[in-house]
């Protein structure tokens, strides 16, 4: 590209350049994604801090829309060296580098006598974000004998896509990008949405740029997105640093009814950038949480990182003064049902909050009639919220869509579990309409056909194939590896319903409800036995997986009878060959349970939930080993996740791993697109320590039960301060001496019983 001069017009004039963009490139070898969030604004870059258009969905995001699409950082023309990087701090992060060996001239290759050895910039890189602004400053320290000249450039696009886009949706048509608006020192994309929708990602500098304008188009590609070149040229004497520092921000509105119109928002004011807010937020948080910690460092990092991650996963909204646990960045940094639910009752025991703020929200957007389209029907809880483009276009359902089989059982679970935790009756009493709700829809929705047990099957071609956990479309076979048709019921599905109508019917004793809670005492169990005679597979040994639209098993051997131990529907007389089936070889990769056994017709290590490891799913049948008495077993468990996890990124559990053999592979294979981080992956850890110690609250009694605690070999002392069972409070230690764990209670306030059941 022709190089421009530096400021060749007024400074203050406007310049528009028709938007280009570069073509994806495939993410190969480019090392692990760097995250940075603050509420609903997150980052995702490569470990160099930059954006690229890759198949990793990097880039700036809000409100399920990429405001920013390219962010390439290069010094003299070249890309800088990697030293190190952090996105330990959640909202902020650093990461240094330094220079290749370069030319002094970059349009002088001959002259090597010319040259900058290398490792004599250093260079930094700083970023924050406090919900509504992205800011970066960009460090250069001259460390070379003699003055330097240096070439900072950074080249940017914005192409404001939907997440769905992102993730590969191929859409009929899109809206339109608008020239980019340019000044030396002020940057604005613009997109218009096809619902009607102006999209302004704004860039202030805090010098002006001796060059800008567009990309080369003739190695731009296609024409929908914007895509610039900035440079700052600087001479640096030795040891002299200087900065850039820029921020970036979004407002949105309607499009211009008219064509051509000023445009009031092109360089809107500047926002201030101040963390201490934010700061002051993590400070709370960091209170507010129940302690854990162990005599294994190691673990200790995991813990800490996975309590950052469910910190970092808190979104606001969707209405004024709610919150949330978004279910994963980048792919999922929205509201789902089942992943906030579990990710919830998994760390109830640190943070009861998290499960009243999910248990309000998806209250609050409880289905009230039905709508084929939504996959809705009065008393369902949500599966997924969306609100980018494509959703207020309605090009997809998602706005909200229903269509999950296990939301609504699960969020009676979550009511239940919170209320032994909290005993809060207010809250209970509040939510009881949508319990009854929720209730209702499990028998009249839930059981399509009035057998006994709930079902799925999408109502519109736009919905999911699949509707639980497993939600791929090739999740659920028999053992010939054929797919099951709707409508299908899964094994697990009925452990939920199981566990929610017995956990609602104490709730129901509790509310004075005596006939409600008899009643659904007895359709527990009479769900248990049809289970038992509906699913267990006499030549396998093992329950399977579902039943199809003509009620014959899908026998293909997965976890989905994990969940059904942690539920309490297996019969106790056939608990220990489900464990010993999870455990066999097929089933446990060395590193964890696979969602579905090798060998079997459709296996695949690599597949979504044909093979891969979950550690959410792992935390579930790890409490179900515990809950039915496999407390070795369920160690054995925690302590290959726990080894797993020390070889990912900072110590933090991903959505999913690759199923492949320990013994093939001495380090867990990460899953190419996996979220990172991922929420119900960060509680596993919690539900992990909950299920070790044997915390079982009954806070409407004023009582902690520690139910058989028993430490791994790897752990010697656990100690829990400021654990809250209702209004009170208590400090632990656990010690693992002689191949027995003890439990000693080191403070605990008035009117808090702690039992110990050894």
């Amino acid at each position: 590209m022709a190089r421009m001069q530096a400021h060749p017009f007024d400074p203050e004039a406007t310049r528009f350049v028709e938007p280009v963009v570069r073509p994806i490139v495939k993410a190969t070898d480019l090392g692990n994604v760097q995250v940075l969030k603050q509420g609903n604004l997150f980052l995702a870059t490569d470990q160099f801090g930059d954006v690229h258009p890759d198949t990793r969905g990097l880039g700036l995001y809000h409100g399920d829309t990429r405001r920013l699409s390219a962010v390439i950082l290069r010094v003299g023309g070249d890309r800088p060296v990697l030293l190190q990087a952090s996105a330990g701090g959640n909202y902020h992060g650093a990461i240094q580098l330094t220079n290749p060996r370069m030319e002094r001239n970059p349009r002088d290759k001959v002259r090597p006598e010319e040259a900058l050895d290398s490792q004599k910039l250093g260079i930094g890189r700083h970023r924050v974000l406090t919900g509504e602004v992205l800011e970066e400053r960009v460090r250069i320290v001259n460390y070379a004998e003699a003055p330097e000249d240096v070439e900072l450039e950074l080249e940017l696009a914005a192409d404001a896509a939907d997440i769905f886009e992102v993730r590969g949706w191929t859409r009929a048509e899109r809206g339109r990008q608008l020239p980019v608006a340019m000044r030396p020192d002020r940057v604005t994309f613009r997109y218009d949405g096809l619902d009607g929708t102006r999209l302004s990602t704004h860039l202030a500098f805090s010098e002006p740029a001796a060059e800008l304008g567009p990309v080369d188009p003739a190695t731009a590609g296609s024409a929908n997105a914007g895509w610039i070149r900035m440079a700052w040229s600087w001479r640096l004497a030795t040891g002299e640093a200087r900065e850039l520092s820029w921020v970036a921000w979004m407002s949105d509105g309607p499009t211009p009814k008219r064509e051509g119109a000023p445009d009031p928002a092109l360089f809107p004011p500047v926002p201030m950038v101040s963390v201490d807010a934010v700061a002051a937020s993590y400070h709370a948080w960091d209170r507010s949480l129940a302690q854990m910690r162990t005599d294994n460092e190691l673990f200790n990092l995991v813990i800490s990182r996975s309590a950052g991650d469910l910190r970092l996963l808190l979104n606001e909204g969707p209405a004024a003064d709610e919150r949330y646990l978004a279910a994963g960045v980048p792919w999922f940094a929205a509201l789902f049902g089942r992943d906030s639910i579990i990710a919830s009752f998994q760390a109830l025991a640190v943070r009861p909050q998290l499960a009243v703020e999910t248990l309000e929200v998806l209250a609050r957007l409880q289905a009230d009639a039905e709508d084929a389209e939504l996959d809705a029907e009065p008393g369902k809880i949500l599966h997924e919220l969306r609100t980018g483009e494509m959703a207020r276009d309605r090009e997809i359902p998602h706005r909200p869509y229903y269509g999950a089989v296990d939301s609504t059982p699960l969020w009676l679970i979550l009511l239940g579990a919170t209320y032994d935790w909290t005993g809060d009756r207010e809250l209970l009493d509040r939510l009881w309409p949508n319990a009854l709700r929720a209730l209702e829809w499990i028998d009249r929705y839930g059981d399509r056909d009035g057998d006994g047990f709930v079902e799925y099957g999408r109502r519109t071609s736009g919905g999911l194939v699949n509707q639980g956990w497993k939600d791929s479309h090739d999740a659920i076979r028999d053992r010939r590896g054929e797919l099951a048709q709707a409508p299908i019921a899964l094994a697990e599905v009925q452990g939920y319903v199981f566990d929610a109508k017995r956990r609602v019917a104490a709730l129901a004793r509790v509310r004075g409800d005596d006939a409600l809670a008899a009643r659904l005492e007895l359709e527990a169990e009479t769900l248990r036995g049809r289970f038992e005679d509906a699913f267990w597979v006499d030549d396998q040994g093992y329950y399977a997986m579902a039943l199809d639209g003509a009620k014959r098993q899908a026998d293909a051997v997965g976890s989905n009878a994990g969940h059904c131990l942690w539920s309490g529907i297996v019969s106790p007389d056939r608990a220990a060959r489900v464990v010993e089936r999870l455990m066999a070889p097929d089933m446990f990769s060395g590193w964890g349970i696979r969602t579905y056994a090798a060998g079997q017709a459709g296996y695949n290590p690599i597949g979504y939930h044909t093979g891969t490891v979950w550690p959410h799913d792992v935390s579930l049948i790890a409490a179900g080993f515990k809950r039915y008495g496999f407390h070795e077993e369920a160690n054995r468990l925690i302590g290959r996740v726990f080894e797993a996890s020390q070889h990912f990124a900072e110590f933090r559990l991903p959505e999913l791993f690759c199923g492949f053999d320990r013994e093939v592979s001495p380090v867990p294979v990460p899953y190419p697109v996996a979220c990172s981080p991922q929420a119900w992956a960060a509680g596993s850890v919690f539900l992990f320590l909950e299920t070790m110690l044997g915390l079982r609250p009954h806070a409407d009694r004023g009582e902690l039960e520690l139910a058989r605690p028993e430490l791994p070999d790897w752990l010697s002392k656990v100690t829990v301060s400021n654990l809250r069972v209702g209004d009170g409070n208590v400090d632990l230690l656990f010690h693992r001496w002689r191949g027995g764990t003890s439990a000693e209670v080191l403070r605990k306030s008035a009117g808090l019983d702690v039992t110990i059941r050894m």
